[in-house]
């Protein structure tokens, strides 16, 4: 008998007892459903949080300052003052694998204007700020070159700050105090929404660095330098470069440690993305259960056919079956009852990851790599369940078998 006339054979006998073949493939519909809503909430989040961390900018690499030392203490990672703008300059000027680069310097105060006051993070930055970051305008511009050459006291106001500040008008032209220094609003960003920690990337002032270096802080060293690949196959060869760069410029002998820390922002995402990987292949791990508890029920199932079914298994053998022919005949009607529910799980999946994404906001995504894992695992357990009753059916005397009544 060939392949087609069993599977023929399979979906006839499945059809003739549907309500015990729909009992017994609930299980398997099930465990489908439940694996492909754990996977795909595990690759929403996946997905939720590249997304997040690429909105912190554009293929990017920090450089901050080494650590620190006095008294033989080190005050960690960040806590010197090895970083100045020479460093930004020889880098913009020398470096050939950076599209982009940009001093941050950061700082706070009360922000006054508008219809009140507000508590934000002021950041002194460049114009390639704006690319490095991804950032567009929503009303005005960003500020140009000219602007951080002249020390201008202007100001880009995040989507928090500006609906704070002035929640029914345009800030655009508008005079705000920044530690009561007057700033001229000249842009507003768009909204970024939330960082991969949680931090609102609107809830934030941008001014010239310059400007702050001269009107606010003070400061003369940066505490972070942002700079910009052209693409993220060259983020490793640039920050090859920036850190070769940086210790020509700051006279480092070979047996000299770095006095400064380049990183990017792969390894985060990398960090994220295995965590919640993890999870995942946790969740579906948990999920399968109701796999496994499927597949014992259409094992007993298929036993209880084999019962019923002695005689015709007696006649089959007796006109020229091969305990072979039976054999493949129980198995593909195991793995016919299991793709059938397979392919009800899909479906049932797919509405239970819509549903949920609704409900409760989270992000859900389901891939062609699961169904085909979901199709996978159904068709293994038809085969590992369903091989024994198969076996045992395959292994009848027809003598017996046509004894049984």
């Amino acid at each position: 008998m060939n392949a087609l006339a069993l599977g023929r054979l399979a979906v006839r006998n499945v059809v003739r007892n549907p309500m015990r073949s729909g009992l017994t493939m609930l299980g398997i519909v099930i465990g489908v459903a439940a694996v492909l809503v754990m996977v795909g909430i595990g690759e929403g989040a996946q997905a939720q949080i590249r997304q997040r961390i690429e909105s912190l900018g554009t293929n990017l690499i920090v450089i901050s300052p080494g650590a620190h030392t006095q008294g033989g203490v080190s005050g960690g990672g960040a806590s010197g003052n090895s970083l100045t703008v020479d460093d930004v300059e020889l880098l913009a000027r020398e470096s050939l694998m950076i599209t982009a680069i940009s001093p941050l310097i950061a700082s706070g105060g009360q922000v006054i204007g508008g219809t009140g006051n507000w508590r934000a993070p002021i950041q002194g930055v460049s114009t390639d700020y704006a690319h490095i970051r991804d950032l567009t305008t929503s009303s005005g511009a960003f500020f140009d070159e000219s602007a951080v050459r002249t020390y201008e006291k202007v100001a880009v106001l995040g989507k928090t700050v500006s609906d704070i500040l002035f929640p029914e008008s345009d800030p655009v032209g508008e005079r705000v105090q920044l530690r009561n220094v007057p700033f001229t609003v000249i842009g507003v960003l768009d909204a970024k929404g939330q960082s991969a920690d949680g931090t609102d990337m609107d809830d934030v002032i941008l001014i010239p660095y310059t400007t702050l270096q001269r009107r606010l802080s003070g400061r003369q060293f940066i505490p972070m330098i942002l700079a910009s690949a052209s693409s993220p196959g060259d983020i490793a060869p640039a920050q090859e470069e920036l850190q070769i760069l940086m210790r020509e410029a700051h006279e480092l002998a070979s047996w000299e440690e770095d006095d400064f820390t380049v990183r990017n922002q792969s390894d985060l995402a990398e960090t994220a993305e295995g965590t919640t990987e993890v999870m995942t292949q946790l969740l579906a791990a948990i999920a399968g259960v109701s796999l496994i508890v499927g597949g014992i029920g259409i094992m007993n199932i298929m036993l209880v056919s084999v019962t019923e079914r002695t005689r015709e298994i007696g006649i089959r053998i007796a006109v020229g079956a091969r305990g072979q022919d039976v054999l493949r005949q129980f198995l593909v009607e195991s793995v016919v009852m299991t793709l059938l529910g397979g392919c009800i799980g899909i479906a049932t999946g797919f509405a239970g990851a819509l549903v949920l994404s609704r409900f409760t906001g989270w992000s859900t995504y389901i891939s062609p790599q699961a169904i085909a894992m979901a199709m996978g695992c159904s068709a293994l357990v038809g085969i590992f369940f369903g091989y024994y009753p198969a076996r045992r059916a395959a292994a009848l005397d027809p003598i017996q078998a046509l004894r049984q009544e």
